[in-house]
């Protein structure tokens, strides 16, 4: 009796058991799922209001993907559309492989961070003698050399990456050394190198080789020959006259290390899943746990202005890692990066100790909704309130834009009515030389004055006042600088000042001997 009793309870124990698990079961993959329900119709509410034309996603949690999906099309006017293997140009998130680079070769004993940078590139030379011995691995991949930024020289410049970092020399200092932050593309373009220098391959062998194909990013590259051999790529879109338009991908990669590599939301997947395991990835160690760790640590302070609070609210830290962001984010450490460049945005955003990370790229150089969402992502993994982070981030935008239209206005309004240059217009014509940006050409053609840099920068002079014309590049979306000439005392064009980059000095001929 008291066995059949016994068996009888047990019986209900077993099927109150199984109710249980069966109740609990669905249960567990809702609350997997269910964070992100809404997830794409917000993205597509927010492409609308961002106007961008393609957009794509990945999200990481504990080791898997979760989500990845495309948005839109890869150009603005054709029918191709995104999808999460669509390359796009991720610009400045490649700093973090460059950094994991290095750290390759640290766990390799052939390098340390703070090996200074002239023992392996003897060559290298910074315009202070006490700078060019003294700055390390480390100084070079935390912003901290304290000199000037002058991107315009690679953006624009008809210079490979050999003669990039060459130039190094002529970048003026702007700060103290290791004093405060100052994010440097030249100096991750020179780490590239140190990573060459040490491995005996080229930097873009070398994440190729030990980055790409170990975690199968088998779509990304760093050379700009082979997206251009590649199918489902992502063109580049900005504001002209008032209305999105399509533009060409331009050739970085004269960029290297700071920000050249191409990749898709599938592909950086894998590239967060390496960090989140600390290294390690299906099963097999790449980067040591340290090394990750110290990828991730703070090493120099990025002191808040008024715009990053707003983008970064409630943080009460922010620093620069090797080749990420870090701050403090609801209690958790948030390591992050953006990149920018060929009119295309990117953020990357991880909760190491959660296990999740994300990914998100806007075909549009305007948009900040990759960060929007990237944030509203993570938002959802913490079981965070909701927020509609791109609708705030799209109010910055418009206050930003009627700063913009303001200055303009100002612009306009100081401009001096019934002058006239002070020459004829092909006296301003000849060579002009910048030590940093080297050569820009004026030129006459159609009796109107053409300013030549390089192929893509080539803008027409419009007389604006004096001796100050409006340059406006003939490239659509490059906008629209001045040029200011300045006379000697014989009445001769001497030099111009370009917006943006300087004051170049005119070359003169040689006088017969």
């Amino acid at each position: 009796m008291r066995q059949a009793v016994y068996r009888q309870a047990l019986r209900t124990r077993l099927l109150l058991l199984h109710f249980v698990l069966v109740a609990l079961l669905p249960s567990t993959v809702v609350a997997q799922a269910a964070p992100l329900e809404g997830l794409d119709s917000y993205i597509e509410r927010a492409m609308r209001d961002w106007n961008v034309p393609g957009f794509a996603i990945a999200v990481v949690r504990n080791d898997s993907i979760i989500h990845a999906r495309g948005f839109g099309v890869r150009q603005l006017g054709r029918p191709e559309p995104v999808d999460e293997h669509t390359l796009f140009a991720i610009a400045s998130t490649t700093k973090a492989m460059t950094t994991a680079a290095l750290g390759m070769l640290v766990d390799e004993d052939r390098l340390d961070w703070d090996d200074r940078v002239v023992e392996y590139l003897p060559d290298f030379e910074l315009s202070d003698p006490y700078l060019t011995h003294h700055l390390t691995v480390r100084d070079l991949v935390t912003h901290r050399a304290g000199i000037s930024r002058s991107d315009n020289m690679w953006i624009a410049g008809p210079f490979d990456r050999a003669e990039v970092v060459r130039r190094a020399r002529y970048l003026e200092p702007v700060s103290g050394f290791r004093a405060q932050y100052g994010y440097h593309n030249v100096m991750y373009t020179t780490a590239g190198e140190v990573v060459a220098a040490v491995s005996g391959m080229s930097w873009d062998d070398f994440i190729e080789q030990r980055l790409f194909r170990p975690l199968g990013m088998t779509r990304s590259t760093t050379r700009m020959a082979i997206v251009e051999s590649r199918d489902n790529v992502a063109s580049p879109h900005t504001w002209h006259d008032g209305r999105v338009i399509a533009s060409s991908l331009r050739n970085y990669d004269n960029l290297g290390g700071a920000g050249s590599a191409f990749s898709s939301v599938h592909d950086m997947a894998q590239w967060i899943r390496l960090h989140l395991n600390e290294g390690v990835f299906n099963g097999q160690r790449l980067i040591s746990r340290e090394t990750i760790r110290e990828l991730h640590e703070p090493q120099v302070v990025i002191h808040s202005d008024t715009t990053s609070e707003r983008m970064y609210p409630g943080t009460k830290l922010r620093a620069y890692a090797l080749g990420w962001q870090v701050q403090d984010y609801h209690g958790r450490k948030l390591v992050h990066h953006s990149g920018s460049l060929n009119w295309t945005r990117t953020h990357v955003m991880m909760v190491p100790e959660e296990n999740i990370g994300v990914v998100a790229i806007a075909n549009i150089g305007s948009s900040n909704l990759q960060l929007g969402v990237a944030y509203r992502v993570i938002d959802a993994l913490l079981g965070l309130p909701e927020r509609d982070w791109s609708a705030e981030l799209l109010a910055l935008a418009r206050r930003a834009e009627e700063r913009s239209a303001a200055r303009n206005r100002e612009v306009e309004e100081n401009r001096i009515a019934n002058t006239r240059p002070s020459l004829a217009l092909d006296r301003y014509a000849g060579t002009y030389r910048n030590r940093l940006y080297g050569d820009v050409r004026i030129t006459m053609e159609n009796g109107r004055l053409v300013l030549d840099y390089a192929p893509d920068y080539v803008a027409d002079l419009e007389h604006w006042h004096h001796d100050t014309f409006r340059v406006v590049w003939r490239r659509p979306g490059f906008g629209r600088d001045f040029v200011t000439f300045a006379l000697n005392r014989d009445a001769e064009s001497d030099e111009l000042d370009l917006s943006g980059f300087g004051e170049f000095e005119r070359v003169r001929e040689q006088a017969a001997q």
